[in-house]
């Protein structure tokens, strides 16, 4: 809770504060992640523990998180306190699978980019960056026995 307007930053401060542009905490506003309080003359006032969130939605933005993952990890923790170090944890912890499954992805996107260039063909047929898991095979092969049932009749 806020007990003393020295503890309310205006939008310019909490941006030259976090390194977020304006536009980006109206933003993060909108999207729910962080609050505001307005002033008599309707300014927006940010409580100081919004450095601390923003620290959080930033550090969640490079490893990759997305807005809507994030969002549903600060609406876990209460509104009114900075998250903590336990809070980070707890939270990185059940991100973990995906980002090692995130991991494995890329590792054999890079894998199949090396055995591309080495053929430089890109064919939808042959290609596992355009053709992965073979699927365009699976699928012409599955029309091919379609076309020869019906030519062959029951």
């Amino acid at each position: 809770m806020v007990c003393c307007p020295e503890d309310l930053l205006s939008p310019s401060q909490l941006a030259q504060r976090s390194g977020v542009a304006v536009s980006g905490l109206h933003f993060y506003e909108k999207q729910g992640l962080i609050s505001s309080t307005r002033t008599a003359g309707n300014q927006r006032r940010y409580p100081r523990h919004t450095l601390r969130r923003l620290a959080f939605i930033r550090a969640a933005q490079r490893v990759g998180l997305s807005l809507k993952d994030i969002q549903a990890a600060l609406a876990s923790l209460p509104q009114e306190r900075t998250p903590t170090a336990e809070d980070w944890a707890r939270l990185s912890a059940g991100w973990k699978a995906e980002l090692d499954a995130r991991i494995e992805t890329l590792r054999h996107l890079r894998d199949d980019l090396s055995g591309c260039i080495g053929c430089g063909c890109l064919s939808l047929e042959t290609c596992t960056l355009q053709n992965p898991d073979d699927r365009v095979r699976r699928n012409l092969l599955g029309k091919q026995e379609c076309r020869l049932a019906l030519s062959h009749g029951p």
